[in-house]
């Protein structure tokens, strides 16, 4: 089953820990993550995705703040730019060891988190990137 994600939780998940806004927000999370890990392919979407599920239904949810499509919009160039190609909304690609290697790498590196400055999460990022990744829960299977 396709995963639909925003442009920024494609980044977002590279750090991903086990830690969000409430329980049934990280149960979904992990559940999103462990499809990822699995090889699921991915959409990216434009507005909420399958990470926000939980919390859209509430009126004042940050998920349909003007400030995180601007920060979707960041996202996709950056992704654009390290992969030197077009990031289409709707079409669908999978992650393997190459790219998500190519995705830490970048992200460490500072390359692809302008999307990042304001993000209340961004201090946590950092120091699981700047770590090597230790405990993040994307570790994709079957290599």
């Amino acid at each position: 089953m396709t995963v639909r994600l925003r442009a920024h939780h494609l980044l977002c998940m590279l750090t991903y820990v086990g830690r969000g806004y409430t329980p049934a927000f990280v149960e979904n999370y992990g559940g999103v993550v462990a499809r990822l890990s699995r090889r699921a392919p991915i959409r990216l979407v434009d507005g909420p995705d399958d990470i926000c599920a939980p919390i859209q239904h509430i009126a004042s949810a940050h998920c349909y703040n003007d400030s995180v499509g601007e920060r979707d919009r960041l996202a996709r160039d950056a992704v654009q730019s390290l992969l030197g190609a077009a990031v289409d909304l709707d079409r669908e690609f999978s992650l393997d060891t190459a790219m998500l290697t190519r995705f830490r790498e970048a992200f460490s590196q500072g390359q692809t988190r302008a999307a990042c400055n304001g993000c209340e999460w961004a201090a946590l990022c950092d120091q699981v990137a700047g770590a090597g990744y230790p405990g993040a829960a994307l570790q994709l299977q079957g290599d």
